[in-house]
């Protein structure tokens, strides 16, 4: 059974075989040269380019699908994939193929009064689940950095975007096989039957690692009911806090920005923090430009107040990931209150405030508990492509092994070597 490309009714077989070649090939993947992972990399970056149409007609295919099943439109962005987004996906395959090779790289090393030499060494951690919704590129991205990490990856990609992932996966194993390492090494769960899910989250004995990229209810699922260890990549409620000492037409086309460039990315801005004593100069260029590209606004009073086109904010849009162009609006009293509101409302994903006073700038940075914060930037940089990572598995909202982009270093875990000369333990 060619558990790749032909889909079988029973997920619990599907799954068992899934990780049977997955063992295999992680033997041989973890001690993989670098030379032979960066030119699997290299020959997947170049299929990529070469088979476009063929990764385009997929993923129309998934787009009419997605469209006749009512799909919102913000969630069609995420799937669709045009020339500029294959090419971003070939790029980022090439950029990891140029960043070192962080397995085998020695952390910290020191030695004992005894003599004994100790080192800490960094190693794939395995073998990794990735389950993921809609976006087509995550495949691309996610294969690409466990080759790069010396990790297998088995990949299950969502019912909407099915055909686009198989057909990058089958570019993927190709160019392994074009380097001489196992095509095992990244595979696709190749049915849509929502029972494979529970058996990765039950597969203990071959499983490192899950990582679940999707909405909420994904990921309340996979943190769940897991037995596997669970990366979390939680909502991206994320916030950009004006100051009173911004910069009006920097915080006008940042926020901007970190709204609107694309709507349906995680570290897109949800909701936008005015500082009191900012209001009657910096909200009304800020929300101009914002309804100037079709943002809708919903604030609270004191926003209300100033912009009659402003719908009335409730409780529950402080708690919102739209991933539309919608944006919720609150009154804060200076930098105490930003760092309040985003610590009851945030998802500890991406924050940023823009102001010209760094003591209120280092504030901010120093005391808001997220994965990401920012001072005068735009949230979408909450990106492992531009953090110079080349590419990201997903935005880790955990609070331990990784936060943040997770690239490459965040993809391995270590071993103690320890090196004696015949030395014995009194």
């Amino acid at each position: 059974m060619n558990v790749q490309t032909k889909p079988a009714e029973d997920a619990t077989v599907i799954v068992a075989e899934l990780g049977r070649r997955a063992k295999a090939a992680a033997a041989f993947l973890r001690n993989a040269p670098t030379d032979a992972k960066n030119r699997a990399l290299l020959e997947a970056a170049r299929l990529i380019r070469a088979e476009k149409s063929a990764i385009l007609t997929a993923n129309a295919r998934d787009i009419e699908a997605a469209r006749a099943a009512g799909m919102t439109s913000a969630l069609q962005d995420r799937l669709l994939l045009n020339d500029a987004r294959i090419e971003a996906m070939a790029k980022g395959l090439d950029d990891i193929a140029a960043l070192p090779d962080p397995v085998g790289a020695i952390i910290e090393e020191w030695k004992r009064p005894n003599g004994l030499a100790l080192s800490r060494v960094r190693v794939p951690i395995g073998i990794i689940g990735v389950i993921y919704e809609a976006r087509p590129n995550v495949t691309a991205d996610a294969g690409a950095l466990c080759i790069k990490s010396g990790n297998v990856v088995v990949l299950r990609g969502g019912s909407d975007s099915f055909h686009s992932s198989r057909t990058i996966v089958e570019l993927l194993r190709r160019a392994l096989a074009s380097a001489g390492l196992p095509e095992d090494c990244v595979a696709l769960v190749p049915t849509t039957d929502r029972a494979a899910v529970g058996e990765m989250l039950r597969a203990m004995d071959w499983l490192d690692l899950i990582v679940p990229r999707g909405g909420r209810s994904l990921i309340d699922r996979v943190t769940q009911e897991s037995r596997v260890p669970v990366l979390r990549h939680y909502d991206g409620i994320c916030h950009v806090y004006v100051d009173r000492d911004a910069d009006v037409a920097m915080a006008r086309d940042l926020v901007a920005n970190a709204k609107m460039r694309r709507v349906s990315v995680c570290g897109a801005a949800e909701t936008l923090l005015v500082d009191r004593a900012a209001l009657d100069t910096h909200l009304k260029p800020v929300l101009d430009r914002l309804h100037e590209l079709g943002c809708e606004v919903r604030g609270d009073d004191e926003v209300r107040k100033r912009d009659p086109k402003a719908l009335a904010a409730t409780e529950k849009d402080w708690r919102t990931e739209y991933l539309e162009p919608i944006i919720s609006v609150a009154t804060v009293d200076g930098v105490d209150g930003a760092i309040r509101h985003i610590a009851r409302y945030g998802s500890q994903h991406t924050e940023s405030i823009v102001t010209d006073n760094d003591a209120t700038a280092q504030r901010f940075l120093s005391e808001v508990d997220s994965a990401i914060v920012m001072h005068n930037a735009s949230t979408q940089f909450a990106d492992g492509g531009e953090f110079g990572l080349g590419a990201e598995i997903g935005i880790s909202t955990n609070r331990m092994h990784a936060r943040g982009p997770v690239g490459l270093v965040e993809l391995t875990t270590y071993k103690n070597i320890v090196r004696g000369t015949g030395t014995l333990r009194p």
